[in-house]
């Protein structure tokens, strides 16, 4: 393909209810939607770096900066592009794996789009459906996170994951635990609030048999993950510190961790996160996908991705209403747990055009007329 210009456009989705982390809580969702001009036609990406650097370095400004000023430049001067070429032209830009991952998946839509082909049957998915777990934040007090985890059991959800951080960890698990018992498929995500020093606490999760405990520690200490690791038995899963193949090989040799978040968005995108996938695969460590509140376009590439047969636990990849009640897509609902994944080509969904032009608050068309 060629491609002729990118449009950067910011949507402001408001959720259904605050979201709290060890982060912060937010109530709003500022998206950075790219769309893919070619000779071809046109394809989406979706930027998932929040409004504020908590999760990563990374923020929704300076993605725009660098992909208006560095990387939307190496793209429009190549003579004929396809997806695979998107990550060694950005090479030389140092980072900014967030903004990279919305240019390649904006690519990759509109190439699959020409060719007729599903994001799913692309990247080599296995399944139709996935089963859908659901992220559920820091409640107010545990009879609340207890309402709210039965509100989600009733909709059919599989799995329950508890944003947990110190004070708020030990407790509310026990209480989840005891009142929906040993069969509720059941982790923990700590999004880095703990140090080593908290080996102490985090042992006493052992006693609610979790399915893991994800990113306990901070993102850039993987040998600390693998001394806490020896400490506890509940199996230690890595999110922020995976941020390539090569982190996730490293993390596994080292003992770090025993299963893997993939993240597409964190990792410089839906290609890397596919060879992450068969990395784990090959070693016989258990996968799933993370989700960073994503509209509809970003949730389906993330089912496709999930799709694949190494990912073997429930992802993140919830229904549109536990975000939004209105997305920039025809909204995913749940079937018996699950969640089908789209097999129109591309990414299998379009935005609404009225939907996507009210929530809109700011476009941009690269390079500038």
């Amino acid at each position: 393909m060629k491609l002729e210009g990118l449009e950067l456009r910011r949507v402001s989705i408001p959720l259904v209810a605050p979201f709290r982390t060890s982060f912060g809580t937010e109530t709003v969702r500022d998206i950075l939607l790219v769309r893919a001009v070619t000779d071809a036609g046109e394809g989406w990406g979706e930027c998932v770096a929040p409004a504020e650097p908590h999760y990563s370095s990374e923020y929704a400004d300076g993605a725009a900066d660098v992909m208006r000023r560095f990387l939307v430049p190496r793209l429009l001067a190549a003579d004929r592009l396809d997806a695979q070429q998107v990550a060694p032209l950005l090479a030389p830009v140092k980072g900014h794996r967030m903004a990279k991952a919305a240019l390649e998946m904006a690519v990759l839509d509109a190439q699959l789009r020409a060719s007729g082909e599903s994001f799913a049957a692309y990247l080599g998915a296995a399944r139709d459906r996935v089963p859908a777990g659901v992220s559920v934040g820091i409640a107010e007090s545990v009879p609340a996170l207890l309402d709210t985890v039965a509100g989600y059991l009733d909709q059919g959800y599989v799995r329950i994951k508890l944003k947990i951080e110190p004070g708020w960890d030990v407790a509310p698990v026990a209480a989840v635990r005891q009142r929906f018992g040993d069969d509720l498929a059941l982790q923990v995500d700590a999004n880095a609030a703990y140090t080593l020093a908290d080996a102490g606490t985090l042992a006493k999760l052992d006693a609610f048999d979790l399915l893991l405990i994800e990113q306990p520690l901070a993102e850039d200490d993987l040998r600390e993950h693998a001394e806490l690791a020896r400490l506890i038995r509940t199996p230690v899963c890595l999110d922020e510190s995976i941020t390539s193949a090569k982190a996730a090989a490293d993390a596994l040799m080292l003992g770090a961790c025993r299963i893997v978040n993939i993240k597409a968005g964190r990792v410089g995108g839906y290609l890397e996160a596919r060879r992450i996938h068969d990395l784990c695969r090959a070693h016989g460590v258990a996968v799933w996908c993370g989700g960073m509140l994503e509209s509809g376009l970003g949730r389906a590439a993330n089912l496709a991705l999930a799709a694949l047969p190494g990912f073997t636990l429930p992802g993140d990849t919830s229904a549109s209403d536990r975000y939004y009640a209105r997305d920039v897509t025809e909204p995913f609902t749940l079937d018996d747990g699950h969640l089908r994944v789209p097999d129109g080509p591309g990414l299998g969904v379009t935005p609404l055009a009225g939907v996507l032009d009210e929530l809109t608050t700011a476009t941009e068309l690269l390079p500038v007329a």
